[in-house]
């Protein structure tokens, strides 16, 4: 007699060509992410390959009920951590019948701006920093904090280890192993500040990939966090008062940036940020205001500045690149909840191809 897990866990291709395809989607408040699964007939190697599909629109908040027919393009495709074998995650981006992205669809104007020739003579790369808080099921409070209560003062949680000071690191590491054998260019995790709250980087990866990459690493997280029975939060300000927020520090660098003289083409792109700092605002995630207070390593909302090795600056330079003369910057805006497709397009177009009148 088999068991769930057998079942679960039955390597498929040892009995059929056959694979099963999740088709990922993000839904119509921006962050929820949708998936659901087909059969293909044999393994693929490029999204192309996959053919198109529709969903229920009006259950997502993104079509009517009498014209509910929302169409869903594979664009990049990734190894699926949870079935194994041959089977996959499609990285999908929605469209009406008639082939018009949706509102929603912030991947298409993305694609666009980095498929200008000028954008892709510069090769942009980008890491993101994604910041994230744990939170107990029934309570929303986050993991690892008395119920209705306070744990100590922030100080002993960064990096740290110990049962009284590191919650959820079984999801973390999970994560982080997941990611790798997806396919995500996952770089690095670690404890944040707030205790329960969490960060994995990805990248560097190039132009479009970023947010690919980005939002697939988010569903296998909200996948992982769905199995260990705790919410995942990306609410940029969890707990309100004297407590971190959740940020996407979102890393920077053009070809240009890179070669010798960069810093002098460093320093004009984040002069160019500064003057439309309003309109990045804006776009870098909703409820952002509560994060951006000028205190726990942020720059106030309403001001920009930027600064070598300052955490307090809307941009940080590293000192690295201070004194190799070429490197990277660091975008410390963004909010957790920010869509990565948006922001590493707005840079770009920012620094790459808005003209200042």
């Amino acid at each position: 007699m088999a068991l769930l897990n057998d079942l679960i866990n039955m390597n498929l291709s040892d009995h059929t060509e056959k694979i099963i395809a999740e088709y990922v989607w993000v839904g119509g408040s921006g962050m929820d992410m949708r998936s659901k699964a087909r059969t293909i007939s044999k393994p693929v190697s490029s999204p192309s390959e996959l053919p198109k599909w529709n969903y229920d629109g009006s259950s997502t908040g993104q079509a009517p009920g009498e014209d509910s027919e929302v169409i869903l393009y594979p664009q990049a495709i990734f190894k699926d951590p949870f079935r194994g074998g041959n089977n996959i995650l499609v990285m999908c981006d929605c469209y009406t019948p008639q082939g018009e992205p949706i509102p929603t669809n912030k991947r298409n104007n993305a694609a666009k701006i980095f498929s200008h020739p000028d954008v892709v003579a510069e090769v942009p790369w980008f890491g993101i920093e994604q910041e994230y808080t744990l939170l107990q099921k029934d309570v929303n409070w986050p993991l690892g904090w008395p119920v209705g209560g306070y744990p100590g003062p922030q100080g002993p949680y960064y990096c740290a280890v110990g049962a009284d000071k590191a919650f959820g690191r079984d999801i973390v590491d999970a994560h982080y192993k997941a990611c790798l054998y997806a396919g995500v260019n996952i770089s690095g995790i670690n404890g944040e500040v707030m205790p329960g709250q969490w960060e994995f980087q990805v990248g560097p990866s190039v132009g479009i990939e970023a947010g690919d990459q980005m939002w697939i690493a988010r569903y296998i997280l909200e996948r992982i966090t769905e199995i260990a029975g705790v919410v995942l939060s990306f609410d940029p300000k969890p707990i309100p008062g004297d407590w971190n927020g959740a940020g996407a520090h979102t890393n920077y660098s053009t070809k240009s940036m890179r070669e010798e003289g960069g810093y002098e083409v460093i320093k004009k792109a984040i002069e160019k940020l500064g003057l439309r700092h309003k309109e990045h605002i804006a776009a870098y995630g909703e409820g952002n205001e509560r994060r951006l207070t000028g205190r726990h390593e942020t720059a106030d909302i309403n001001t920009f500045k930027w600064g070598v090795a300052n955490r307090g600056a809307s941009i940080r330079v590293g000192r690295d690149t201070e004194k190799e003369g070429k490197g990277y910057f660091e975008d410390r805006r963004p909010a957790s909840n920010m869509d990565p497709y948006v922001v590493t397009s707005m840079i770009t177009e920012t620094t790459l191809l808005w003209k200042q009148n």
